[in-house]
C-alpha cells in the first residue's frame, strides 16, 4: 500500500496553478509541471492503450494468408501495419513522461501491464475481421475521438491522427459484413455467429461499469477523460444498433429496446465476472497473445542489438570528426 506524502506549501502552489490550467482546457505538454499521480496515471493508461495496439495485431495477423481475395488481404495488410504504428507512436508518447518503452514492453510480457480484454479473444471465421473491424474499431473510435480532448497534449495529438485509421478500419470491417450480409445462407449465418460471439466483449472494452471503476473519477477530474465508461459504451450502443439493422444482423441481446424518453437503446446486463477473469489473465487466448509477443520480441533481439551497435558507431564517428 502507497504511504501518503507530506505536501510542502510550495507544492501546493505548484498543484493549485496545474488544475487551474486544467480547469480552464490548457494542454499539458512534457516540460510543463505536472503531478506524480497525473504523470503515473498517463504512463497507465496510455501504456495499456500501445500494448492493446499490438497484441491487437495477432487476432487479425492470423487471416491475412487466409483472406478470400487479393483486395481483402492488401486491405488487412494495411490495417495491421496501421496498427503497429499506432502502438509505437503511443509507445513515443509515454516517453515524453520520463518512461522508456522497454520497461513499457518489459511490464507486458511479465504480466504487470495489462491491454484491452477484447483480444484474448478468438478469431476463427473470416467474418470475424468483418466483425471486429465493426464492433471493435468502432468501439476504439468513439473512446479515441474524446481523448482526442484529453488535457495531456501529445496524447491527445496522438489520437486525431489515430482516429482517421480507425475510421478506414471500421468502415473496412462494416464492409466485409455487409458484403456477408448479402450473401449466402452459410455466409449469412457464419456472419451471425460472429457478431453473437464478438458483441458483448465488445461492450466490456469500455471498462468496468462507473461504480466499479477504479481511476475513472480521477481522470475524469484531470479531463484525461471526458465521458465515463458507461457513457462511451452507451454511445457506441446507440450508434451500432441501427447499423447492424441496416445489413440485416441480429444483436444477440432480448433486452436491447429503444427508450424514446432518453433517446437511448436499453440493453441487458453485461458478465462482469467474465470481463474481469479475461483481464486477470484467465481468458480464451491471454496465454497464446502473451507467447506470441514474447516469441516476437525474442526473434527481434539480433534487430535491437544490430541498431544500437549501428547507433553507436555513428555516435564514434561523430566524436571522431
Amino acid at each position: 500500500m502507497e504511504q501518503p506524502t507530506t505536501v510542502t506549501a510550495d507544492e501546493s502552489a505548484l498543484v493549485a496553478a496545474f488544475e487551474a490550467r486544467i480547469a480552464a482546457g490548457e494542454s499539458i505538454e512534457p516540460k510543463d509541471w505536472m503531478p506524480e499521480r497525473y504523470r503515473r496515471q498517463l504512463i497507465r493508461m496510455m501504456s495499456q492503450h500501445a500494448h492493446s495496439e499490438i497484441v491487437g495485431m495477432l487476432p487479425e495477423g492470423n487471416w491475412i494468408t487466409r483472406a478470400p481475395s487479393l483486395r481483402r488481404k492488401m486491405s488487412l495488410i494495411a490495417k495491421v501495419q496501421d496498427e503497429a504504428g499506432h502502438g509505437l507512436y503511443i509507445y513515443c508518447g509515454t516517453e515524453t513522461l520520463g518512461v522508456d518503452r522497454h520497461e513499457l514492453v518489459a511490464q507486458l510480457l511479465d504480466g504487470r501491464a495489462k491491454y484491452s480484454s477484447i483480444f484474448n479473444y478468438p478469431t476463427l471465421s473470416w467474418a470475424d475481421m468483418g466483425v471486429i473491424g465493426w464492433f471493435v474499431d468502432g468501439a476504439a473510435i468513439v473512446n479515441q475521438t474524446i481523448l482526442a480532448k484529453a488535457s495531456y497534449g501529445p496524447y491527445a495529438r496522438a489520437m486525431v491522427r489515430i482516429c482517421k485509421e480507425e475510421n478506414f478500419h471500421k468502415r473496412q470491417g462494416y464492409e466485409i459484413c455487409a458484403t456477408l450480409a448479402n450473401g449466402t445462407p452459410a455466409q449469412r449465418e457464419m456472419l451471425q455467429e460472429a457478431v453473437n460471439r464478438f458483441w458483448w466483449p465488445s461492450l466490456m472494452m469500455f471498462g468496468p461499469s462507473d461504480t466499479d471503476s477504479p481511476n475513472s473519477a480521477e481522470l475524469l477530474k484531470w479531463r484525461v477523460k471526458r465521458k465515463t465508461n458507461d457513457e462511451l459504451r452507451q454511445r457506441f450502443i446507440n450508434l451500432t444498433v441501427p447499423q447492424a439493422a441496416a445489413i440485416g444482423v441480429t444483436l444477440p441481446d432480448p433486452d436491447l429496446r429503444f427508450n424514446a424518453e432518453t433517446n437511448n437503446w436499453e440493453f441487458g446486463e453485461i458478465d462482469w465476472a467474465e470481463f474481469f477473469q479475461v483481464i486477470g489473465g484467465n481468458g480464451p487466448c491471454n496465454k497464446e497473445r502473451i507467447a506470441a509477443r514474447q516469441k516476437a520480441h525474442d526473434d527481434g533481439a539480433w534487430v535491437r542489438e544490430a541498431a544500437t551497435a549501428h547507433a553507436g558507431k555513428q555516435r564514434r564517428d561523430v566524436q571522431a570528426a
